[in-house]
């Protein structure tokens, strides 16, 4: 009888099993989402605005040299997305980062914090 018992509990089990396998490969890609990173932000000085709805914004960093141990100032270029044609040269921006718009374009243009004098 213990034998008839253990192939009873063994056919619950299997089925238990089965579906809970099932559940959760379902369950966090419908109902859960990553939670995204948060997004880099800068603030520079926009050096052209030639092209259409692109503002080249030049960011300077201050960097410690590996060697050195001195603090030097780089300049990067960044080519940041801006919708309405609003900035120009020398405006004060900050820039965030965002999926790419182009070859070169993955940044915004989210503020403009002071218009050029």
């Amino acid at each position: 009888m213990s034998d008839v018992e253990n192939t009873s509990v063994d056919s619950a089990d299997t089925e238990t099993a089965a579906t809970e396998a099932a559940a959760p490969a379902a369950a966090p890609a419908a109902t859960e989402t990553a939670p995204r990173a948060a997004r880099k932000v800068r603030e520079g000085i926009v050096v052209s605005q030639k092209m259409d709805k692109t503002a080249v914004v030049a960011v300077v960093e201050r960097v410690r040299h590996p060697k050195y141990n001195k603090f030097v100032l780089q300049t990067k270029k960044l080519y940041a997305h801006d919708e309405t044609n609003d900035v120009n040269v020398g405006d004060r921006v900050r820039v965030t980062e965002t999926r790419p718009l182009s070859k070169t374009k993955r940044w915004r243009v989210s503020q403009v914090l002071e218009r050029a004098k």
